[in-house]
């Protein structure tokens, strides 16, 4: 096996190798932009330290690259970590980074039985749902893990309730500056939010009230795809994970040793990725919004080469379900 420094040094080399650039537009009031200053962070979704054996190396690298590139804050989009006492090592590495650093909860994060107020003390989150300011510009973090109050989907709940519904409304109300909005659960996606609609129509109404793009794009996990699309002229970006895509039980195929395979037995169940995944964001006044991402490729076989229909235009095809993250930029 390679050493880390060896892995680490290649991986480098690799962020230069990234996805055709999307490109997006935003437009920004004049007398907001002037607000404005040039902003740089790191934004990172789905890291599973629970199921990718080396999610600490992945973690690693993430907080490297964000240091190289000066970033004055670091986001990770959910599924971090569970609250383990095993598991501080793992956050120390997040929280060495000296710049801001913010979290959103992810489904997977109260799994074993955990509380959300337990996630949240063990992460220092004072609140599920909150947004801030940095250099002029506005950041809104959601929880859309709420139970829906009737007839809600099968699986995780996925629903932004009513009292956060309003605050979101009062908080856009309150900014006058360009704002991003992150959630784990995508805001566009089928699968994502329940009451994705309702959302999108709080953002919308904030954008006809200011007259002007207010919220410029929403970005999300969850998902484990690379994607993006706009609607009623907002742009959602869902962000790969930093570690694997979920394939499940009929795909499954051990691609790291027994051992490995013993003390985490769900990877089998994953197209992992041999590198990790982020995005490095730098936001600008007279440029806009722009991701650079990071490109790998499957550890193993794909899951087509296993078997699995690629179903294109879905997030089981070959054209979302990919070892990346795509370079992405919304203009001024």
């Amino acid at each position: 096996m390679k050493s880390p420094a060896i892995v680490r040094r290649s991986f480098i080399r690799k962020l230069g190798l990234v996805l055709a650039p999307v490109s997006l537009s935003w437009n920004i009031h004049a007398a907001a932009r002037a607000t404005l200053r040039p902003v740089r962070f790191g934004l990172c979704a789905d890291p599973h330290k629970d199921v990718m054996h080396d999610a600490d190396e992945r973690l690693r690298m993430f907080i490297g690259a964000a240091r190289k590139q000066k970033a004055e804050f670091i986001l990770q989009l959910g599924d971090f970590c569970r609250p383990y006492e095993k598991n501080r090592e793992f956050l120390k590495i997040w929280e060495d980074f000296t710049g801001g650093r913010h979290h959103t909860l992810g489904n997977h994060d109260n799994d074993g039985g955990f509380t959300w107020q337990q996630v949240m003390d063990f992460l220092s989150m004072k609140s599920r749902y909150y947004s801030f300011d940095h250099g002029g510009w506005h950041f809104i973090v959601l929880d859309g893990n709420e139970k829906k109050p009737v007839n809600p989907a099968a699986g995780y709940p996925r629903h932004i309730g009513g009292d956060q519904l309003a605050w979101l409304g009062d908080d856009l109300g309150r900014t006058t500056v360009p704002t991003l909005v992150f959630s784990h659960q995508s805001l566009e996606d089928d699968e994502g939010v329940e009451n994705r609609v309702e959302v999108r129509a709080v953002l919308e109404k904030a954008n006809a009230t200011a007259g002007w793009r207010k919220v410029g794009a929403c970005l999300s996990g969850h998902h484990h795809i690379d994607f993006q699309r706009e609607i009623n002229g907002i742009q959602y970006i869902q962000i790969n994970s930093m570690s694997y895509s979920w394939l499940g039980e009929s795909y499954k195929h051990v691609r790291y040793s027994p051992d490995v395979d013993k003390e985490h037995p769900y990877i089998k169940y994953t197209a992992p990725y041999k590198d990790a995944l982020f995005g490095l964001c730098s936001l600008d006044p007279d440029q806009g919004l722009s991701i650079r991402g990071v490109r790998s490729e499957f550890v193993g076989p794909s899951p087509w080469d296993l078997g699995m229909p690629d179903r294109k235009g879905t997030s089981w095809g070959s054209d979302r379900l990919v070892p990346g993250i795509s370079d992405r930029k919304i203009s001024m």
